[in-house]
């Protein structure tokens, strides 16, 4: 997995050449702590480049694309995000919305 920064989200997933998962995540959030290795899975198991925005020390990503809750996953293509997922999820579903079944 990847962390996030302000400093290098528009490289490392705006620029990735490839599909890229961002977790926008906080420390305080329960349910993002239950889908860390279930997306940690995904990405072993896939080969989904998954990167980890931490949204206490990156609002300024949070705002860019407009997420109001939780976990929220945004899958990038091409640079820019193609499907979003709010809320945590068993990993088949993940799996599922994601399109990687």
């Amino acid at each position: 997995m990847i962390t996030l920064t302000t400093d290098n989200f528009d490289e490392q997933v705006l620029g990735a050449g490839k599909p890229v998962l961002v977790d926008f995540w906080a420390e305080w959030c329960p349910p993002c702590k239950m889908i860390a290795p279930v997306l940690e899975e995904i990405e072993a198991e896939h080969g989904l480049t998954i990167g980890k925005l931490d949204t206490d020390h990156h609002p300024e990503i949070q705002a860019r694309y407009g997420v109001m809750s939780l976990p929220t996953l945004l899958l990038f293509e091409d640079g820019r995000p193609v499907r979003q997922i709010v809320g945590a999820r068993p990993k088949r579903m993940l799996v599922k919305e994601l399109g990687l079944a």
